[in-house]
């Protein structure tokens, strides 16, 4: 491989190579400490606002009306008292644990009249970023070549413990230290993280999740994709958990709507906190994401969702209970379909090899790039049994079947039956009968029991012999490789699949008690795969992770240092960050045509009352066909949704779209599918970002759940704006 790259090289003219090399426009999450590098290139591009008027340490800015919701969404404070938009996606658990089959508010939607309606969502919490400060030079300082990488793992780790508790001494909010490129750069983050939050408004189904499983990461998309929560505090307004005393939430910005619409070719931008990318990684890296990772992971959700969708389209009742599961589920699945065909036709491998081939050019010479090339192939190579032993073992107990991965949350109790105290016992007891009571609700022990029996065998026919685990061998053995014999032993025999059962084990627990649990066939299963991950596989994986890691940024500040002519950008870490474009379309085939928004007019052309992913609610169609828009329509439509050139990635879920002046017109919720690939390449003349448009939102929220209260607390401007169309040919 090495050999081919070299020659290659050889062969390469310069003119080539920047050509491919070249960063695009619109690609890049920016580190906000950092706009004012960027902001000429923004004010070019419709930028009307400052870069202080973005992120500010001293004076409130857009970042103070940005927070992260719960543990990997984005919101954005859109009143005075606190009230947040965020996707509905994001807020899909909260509103199913409201709903139950009598008020179904997945279904039939949400809105509290008053304050004393809106419903406290415990575990849901809401973080803003109060500064962000390039902490590099500090712990750099005491990072020496020659290192390994556990010993500058812990120096870097003991001295950003102390920068953290430096910057938050004295006051409620909390601190960490970050790595960015692989720890070739730090920063300090401060937040502020409330915990009382509390769900105000959903719409139904029909327009939250319209389009179902069809339309997800696909163009024209119709989905009212918002949820609106607020933010609780105590009556200081600090940062305080549930109580009835606290007030709601004033926030130090909130963001203004632009009710003159979103129009294209205007300037967007988007704010929130992007999960994870992988910019810097070689051919050798995404050769094996398009071959293995994405394949193997594909092939294990695609046989749960088979059972799984069935399952929801045969009961109402099902269907509540797996609601958010099948979301989470699907949404990976169909991601990493979309990701390997948009490396494929990009030529990812064959664009990663060039910049690999014009890395060892600029690089002859310099000892301290030579070799790295193939070291990163070797540790790729290395890492592949493990890797895929760790994609098994995640889709199979993490993401699989409930049942052995319920089982496994009684350990403490089983492990430790000849040594903990009756008092500690007894504690345990009472708090895994509320976790039972609390799973059992949404647990379908046949639907469960099909999801294992149908991931079974691929397990056994892609398990790395080796790394496998040893209660996995009686399939073969007892079972005389029957997997669905084995699954109905373990669902026949298991206490944890029988709610009768298990509770009267817990209400007369005993060491007796235990020691049967410790037997149990889910129980066993659970724990031999979790012991063979820890032993064999998760040591192993990290280890090499940890050589990776130094490779790796070693391998990207070469990247850095050896093509200042590109401009370069941290890969996404859920840390606040900001990407620009433009709202547009765009041709992502040949012959197919993305225009920049969709309709109400698409939502009524695509009911279907016979299928539930497309089924619009009467009050809905009522409206459209009275025409009955209020001030929310634009050119007289009520537009849905629009496209903009955004680099977003998971993360960026729910984040606010906004325009020039810092107004907002959007809610992000998705990608094309053509542009799932942009984790690992972006493709300015493909990559799209699907945004609900604000106006819909609001025509939701006050039209259709009666919310006008809500709207009431919201600042719009631009009522009285002419029309802003730019009418922009669309182009490859």
């Amino acid at each position: 491989m090495i050999d081919m790259i070299r020659a290659r090289s050889s062969i390469l003219t310069l003119l080539s190579v920047l050509t491919i090399l070249t960063t695009n426009a619109h690609e890049g999450m920016w580190v906000p400490t950092l706009l004012k590098a960027i902001e000429g290139d923004m004010r070019t591009e419709g930028l009307q606002i400052s870069a202080e008027d973005i992120y500010s340490i001293n004076n409130g800015s857009l970042k103070d009306a940005v927070a992260l919701f719960g543990s990997g969404c984005t919101a954005e404070v859109v009143s005075t008292q606190g009230l947040i938009l965020t996707n509905h996606h994001c807020g899909h658990s909260a509103i199913q644990a409201h709903s139950t089959l009598e008020h179904n508010y997945l279904r039939d939607g949400f809105m509290a009249a008053t304050l004393a309606d809106e419903l406290p969502s415990p575990g849901l919490s809401v973080t803003f970023i109060v500064r962000m400060e390039d902490v590099s030079d500090r712990i750099n300082a005491l990072l020496k070549a020659g290192m390994g990488e556990e010993e500058r793992d812990a120096i870097a780790r003991r001295e950003g413990d102390a920068i953290a508790s430096e910057a938050v001494k004295g006051t409620l909010r909390d601190a960490v230290v970050r790595p960015f490129n692989y720890s070739n750069s730090w920063f300090l983050i401060v937040s502020e993280t409330f915990r009382d939050i509390r769900l105000v408004a959903a719409p139904p189904a029909g327009v939250g999740g319209f389009g179902g499983d069809t339309d997800n990461w696909m163009w024209p998309r119709h989905t009212g994709d918002f949820g609106v929560f607020r933010i609780y505090a105590s009556p200081e307004n600090e940062p305080e958990v549930y109580a009835a005393g606290n007030k709601p939430f004033t926030p130090r910005r909130s963001f203004a709507i632009d009710m003159s619409g979103a129009h294209e070719g205007e300037f967007a931008m988007i704010f929130g906190f992007p999960g994870t990318t992988e910019y810097y990684i070689p051919s050798f890296a995404v050769k094996q994401v398009m071959e293995d990772d994405d394949p193997l992971r594909i092939t294990m959700r695609t046989a749960s969702l088979n059972v799984i969708d069935a399952a929801m389209n045969a009961s109402e009742a099902t269907k509540l209970q797996y609601a958010s599961r099948q979301r989470r589920t699907a949404n990976g699945w169909k991601k990493w379909q979309g990701e390997v065909r948009g490396l494929k036709e990009l030529d990812a491998v064959g664009k990663k090899q060039a910049e690999e081939a014009e890395f060892l050019r600029r690089s002859e010479g310099m000892p301290e790039y030579a070799g790295i090339l193939p070291r990163l192939e070797k540790l790729y190579t290395d890492r592949m049994p493990y890797a895929r032993a760790r994609n098994l073992f995640s889709e199979f107990i993490h993401t699989g079947a409930d049942l052995p991965r319920f089982a496994m949350g009684f350990s403490k109790l089983i492990e430790g039956r000849d040594t903990i105290t009756k008092a500690v016992s007894d504690a345990e007891v009472k708090r895994l009968r509320a976790n039972a009571s609390a799973f059992l609700k949404n647990y379908n022990a046949a639907v469960d029991h099909d999801v294992f029996a149908a991931q079974l065998p691929i397990v056994l026919q892609q398990q790395v012999p080796s790394l496998a685990p040893p209660e996995l061998q009686v399939v073969d053995g007892k079972f005389n490789g029957d997997a669905m014999r084995f699954a109905d032993d373990l669902y026949a025999r298991s206490v944890f699949a029988d709610s009768v059962k298990l509770f009267r084990l817990l209400d007369g627990y005993s060491k007796r008690s235990a020691k049967r649990m410790a037997q149990d066939p889910a129980y066993r299963l659970g724990k031999s795969y979790s012991s063979t991950y820890a032993e064999k596989v998760a040591p192993r994986y990290n280890a090499i992770g940890d050589s990776l890691d130094a490779a790796l940024r070693a391998w990207s500040k070469g990247l850095v240092t050896l093509f200042p002519e590109r401009t370069w950008w941290p890969d996404a870490n859920l840390t606040l960050r900001l990407s620009y474009g433009k709202v547009e379309g765009t041709c992502p085939r040949d012959g197919i045509a993305y225009l920049p928004y969709t309709t109400l007019t698409g939502v009524m052309e695509k009911n279907d009352p016979g299928n539930p992913e497309f089924t619009v609610p009467q009050k809905l169609i009522d409206l459209y066909h009275a025409k009955d828009y209020g001030p929310y329509a634009t050119d007289g439509e009520i537009r849905t949704c629009f496209l903009s050139s955004l680099h977003t990635t998971g993360g960026n879920s729910g984040s606010p779209v906004f325009n020039g002046k810092g107004e907002l017109i959007g809610i992000n919720f998705d990608r094309t599918w053509e542009s799932t690939m942009s984790d690992i390449l972006f493709d300015p003349a493909k990559c799209r970002n699907i945004s609900v448009d604000i106006k819909y939102v609001l025509f939701i929220i006050d039209k259709y759940l009666g919310g006008q209260h809500l709207v009431d607390e919201m600042e719009l401007v631009g009522l009285d704006a002419p029309p802003h169309v730019i009418e922009l040919p669309l182009h490859h």
